[in-house]
């Protein structure tokens, strides 16, 4: 935390950060330097806004707005990395600092859209757009972006995530539930994970890193974890094409795990019990024979007895 008289003299520097000023913010911390050259709080914050200024500066070397925004929120990940490594994580300026940022890029997405044209994919642009909300905290305008930005690409398990994330932080847990799950089911290696805040998606993926899992094999077992522990129980009917889609997603996984050099078991295993465990789902809404689901619990347990044993539980 920060302390009260310290924070009493940076307040002016957080509300510029607070409005995207990165200039006047670095002027008013060069001015408390001049006071106060030994000042922790003000040096940490410092180092923030140096950061995020060079990297503004260069951002404006790319050829448009959409890169520019890119590259800005590309950058919060390594940014908090570079902010742990030093020990301290001081929340409130980090909070200014966060809100700076998604302020510029959200300028940078919002001038794409009132271009009559654009060469960038619109349903991406909304997703940033929508993004740059939730990081702010108006969480109603980014589910508006994101609801339709999913109107817009159907098959982005990004956008969904996104939108599910923004409904979880509203308080619409039921809502969030569902566009988890149909993120996580058209593709979960193509989740940020680094920009979902809600507690249920965090909680999901704490789980699956404190069992070792890690990079895109992590995101993979996600689908698998949350419906262990129940945080993916809200379920829909699958449709006809989608039904026949899944099966032959199935099958194509099932021979390509019975190739013995295939080399990217440890993803396809995770993500073929999560086509598993929807194929079990359609069985039991449709009330098909037992038979056909005890044959898909029998191949589940021969990919993983342990997952198998919690399932059935």
């Amino acid at each position: 935390m920060i302390d009260r008289s310290v924070q009493t003299i940076l307040q002016p520097v957080l509300v510029f950060l607070k409005q995207g000023d990165l200039e006047q913010a670095l002027t008013s911390l060069e001015r408390l330097l001049e006071q106060d050259l030994e000042n922790p709080q003000v040096m940490y914050t410092l180092k923030g806004v140096s950061f995020w200024l060079e990297r503004v500066r260069y951002s404006q070397t790319f050829s448009d707005d959409f890169l520019r925004g890119e590259y800005l929120i590309a950058q919060w990940k390594p940014f908090l990395d570079y902010i742990k490594k030093g020990g301290d994580f001081n929340e409130p300026i980090i909070y200014a600092l966060k809100c700076s940022v998604f302020t510029i890029a959200l300028h940078l997405y919002q001038s794409l859209l009132t271009e009559p044209e654009t060469v960038h994919n619109t349903a991406e642009i909304y997703r940033k757009t929508g993004l740059c909300y939730k990081a702010l905290g108006d969480y109603e305008t980014a589910i508006r972006c994101l609801r339709y930005a999913a109107d817009m690409n159907t098959n982005s398990s990004a956008i969904l995530a996104e939108l599910a994330d923004a409904y979880a932080l509203s308080g619409e847990v039921r809502l969030a539930k569902v566009f988890f799950r149909e993120a996580l089911f058209k593709g979960a290696s193509e989740i940020e994970v680094c920009f979902l805040e809600s507690e249920i998606f965090q909680a999901l993926v704490t789980k699956a890193a404190s069992i070792g899992y890690t990079g895109e094999e992590l995101l993979e077992w996600l689908p698998v974890y949350g419906t262990l522990d129940g945080m993916l129980n809200v379920k829909r009917e699958l449709k006809a094409l989608e039904l026949g889609k899944l099966k032959q997603s199935i099958y194509t996984l099932e021979n390509e795990l019975r190739e013995k050099d295939t080399k990217n078991r440890r993803i396809l295993i995770p993500r073929l019990i999560n086509y598993y465990f929807w194929l079990i789902d359609h069985y039991i809404n449709g009330n098909v024979e037992k038979s056909k689901v005890d044959e898909i619990l029998l191949r589940i347990r021969l990919l993983d007895e342990k997952i198998y044993d919690c399932y059935i539980r």
